[in-house]
């Protein structure tokens, strides 16, 4: 028994040193294994240095499982601590029997396994296999320190934007290796950061062809950009520490309070996983009716191939990025004609355009289930609007579409053709960026209401940009309330409250005043455009659109550096800036005389 005592004494006494150690080793590791995966995806390696990388991937195996039994050594409830981490205990028993097989047999496991089973390419099958492995341990310790964010004097609209700098900067540094590019030396840092922003803001503009200047490795950045744009590193982050067990802080639940616009701390937090969960299924789906609605035109090396396309695309839609694999987006020959993929890409559109919150009221299994019992349960309020006012944006562009283009890009098309294409540029033009018709040649009257439908934008908490269709439809009911007289402005039978106004006009004149003062600039720098294709660039990238005339690679320098800008602070929103800037009034129990001033 005394023995007993002095042992449970000696790890009381050590644990907060020795968990101290190992927590500043964790992070010198997980530092080396990210030098080792971008030394092994970025650059070109000789079969030597591929040997040194996997002994290195090898060391920092070890070094995670012995942290694994360290800590589960210094908890006393080990019983808990090995319930709630059973899938990395897997991994560490995976680990360690592979680590004595391969001491033993001077053989990879993991790589044995396949050749046993026949598959062909075992040993680069096993080498992405490490490389998942060392950063599935990497984003673990990240999640982990994201839960610091609750020692951070930061405001959450700060962190947020700091979340997205950061994503920027690694997603330039990648795209800026040798590997990514299929040019010698890699991409220029203008190139890849133009890209990495629009990625990240998920626009869709481009100053390289995606289809031929970046290989499948760049790609694949390109691919994790998007998806962790649309959501946001932070909800990721947030979303697998609700797994751990200090869980979310009130920190990162007013950062997605703020970012999927919940009503309420609570709800934020159970809304995440649902969020997350639900943007995974539309995803899968998406991807799996966009496999078979290629055209019999489109021809594919492989069926990999194909499902690299269908998923890239399906994510590209959902998340509103507008990037495609094709030169041409999807007005490339064969794609152009397919109109039952421009269906399905359309309607993942409009999925991922109507804002978190709207499609976990509409598609979450709660919902459904209730709404199966309870069929005269209604929507929420924010759903209709973001619904309602969708439909009628959708049935207006697709109107004003048909009537200016039908002698135009779409005379050569039949009634059903003409229909789904401009049924197709209205949804695209409002979130997505894809394009089935040429853009260049589209008449002046089409840009200027594409121009008007961009800057309206997608709803609120959804991956799309604009103004929002919230911020839209209360500045026009506000409208029409003050010309008949009302002195309440009303929406669903409900009121809304002056303090929910007053965000919407900041949000419309930051809007206008931002896009009025980029083209200006965009006008001096660019003189040799035409203004009309300026101003619907500069809508289009604020609006996080990504549409473009084809002048986007014509910019100069300085009108990149624009258009750069305003994908950026068209992504965050120009009132989460705002909040970010701005200081708080020291105090608001005091009125001034009221005055009056004459409008109009």
């Amino acid at each position: 028994m005394a023995l007993i005592d002095d042992f449970n004494a000696f790890i009381y006494d050590s644990k907060e040193k020795a968990l101290t150690i190992s927590k500043t080793l964790s992070g010198l590791f997980s530092l080396c294994a990210v030098v080792l995966v971008i030394y092994e995806l970025g650059f070109p390696l000789s079969p030597a240095e591929e040997i040194w990388v996997i002994k290195g991937f090898s060391l920092i195996f070890g070094y995670f499982a012995f942290n694994y039994f360290l800590n589960l050594f210094y908890t006393f409830e080990r019983v808990s601590f090995l319930k709630s981490s059973w899938f990395e205990g897997m991994i560490m028993l995976f680990i360690i029997t592979s680590g004595i097989y391969d001491f033993y047999t001077n053989l990879h496991l993991f790589e044995q396994i396949f050749i046993r089973i026949g598959v062909e390419h075992s040993e680069q099958i096993y080498r992405v296999f490490m490389t998942l492995m060392i950063l599935y341990f990497v984003g673990f310790n990240f999640v982990k320190a994201s839960t610091l964010l609750n020692n951070l004097t930061l405001k959450p609209a700060i962190t947020f934007i700091l979340s997205f700098v950061l994503l920027i900067a690694i997603g330039t540094g990648l795209l800026m290796l040798p590997q990514m590019t299929t040019i010698e030396g890699g991409a220029d840092f203008m190139s890849a950061f133009f890209t990495s922003v629009s990625a990240s803001c998920v626009t869709g503009l481009i100053v390289q062809d995606t289809a031929t200047y970046f290989t499948l490795k760049g790609l694949l950045v390109i691919m994790f950009l998007m998806q962790l744009g649309g959501i946001g590193m932070v909800s990721f982050a947030t979303f697998f520490a609700t797994f751990m067990k200090n869980g979310v802080g009130l920190k990162q639940q007013l950062i997605i309070q703020d970012y999927l616009a919940s009503e309420s701390l609570f709800s934020a937090k159970g809304l995440l996983r649902q969020v997350i969960g639900i943007t995974l299924t539309i995803e899968v789906i998406a991807t799996v009716f966009i496999f078979f609605s290629w055209g019999a035109h489109v021809e594919f090396d492989s069926f990999s191939q194909r499902l690299f396309y269908s998923a890239f695309h399906g994510i590209s839609a959902f998340c509103n990025a507008g990037f495609s694999l094709f030169s041409n987006g999807l007005y490339e020959e064969g794609i152009r004609n397919s109109y039952l993929l421009h269906i399905v890409i359309g309607f993942t559109i409009i999925v991922g355009g109507l804002g978190f919150s709207a499609v976990q009221d509409l598609f979450s299994p709660k919902a459904l289930q209730e709404r199966l019992h309870r069929p005269w349960k209604d929507w929420k309020i924010s759903t209709k609007v973001a619904v309602h006012t969708s439909l009628l944006l959708i049935f207006v562009g697709m109107a004003l579409f048909f009537l200016t283009e039908h002698n135009g890009v779409m005379k050569n098309m039949g009634t059903f053709e003409s229909i789904v294409s401009a049924f197709f540029q209205s949804v695209t033009t409002r979130t997505a960026g894809f394009n089935t018709v040429d853009f260049s040649q589209l008449a002046v009257p089409t840009l200027i209401f594409m121009v008007f439908l961009m800057f309206i934008g997608a709803s609120s908490g959804s991956t799309g940009g604009g103004i929002k269709t919230s911020t839209f439809l209360l500045i026009a009911n506000a409208a029409i309330a003050t010309i008949r007289g009302k002195k309440n402005v009303e929406l669903g039978k409900r009121s809304i409250s002056t303090d929910l106004l007053g965000k919407a006009y900041s949000v419309f004149v930051f809007a206008c005043t931002f896009n009025l003062i980029m083209i200006f600039v965009l006008s001096i720098t660019d003189p040799n455009l035409s203004i009309i294709h300026l101003v619907f660039e500069q809508v289009s990238a604020f609006a996080t659109v990504g549409l473009s005339a084809g002048i986007t690679a014509k910019l100069s320098l300085a009108g990149k550096i624009v258009i750069i800008s305003s994908m950026f602070i068209g992504r965050i929103g120009t009132l989460t800036l705002a909040l970010a800037l701005s200081t708080r009034v020291s105090s608001n129990s005091f009125k001034y005389p009221s005055a009056h001033i004459m409008i109009g």
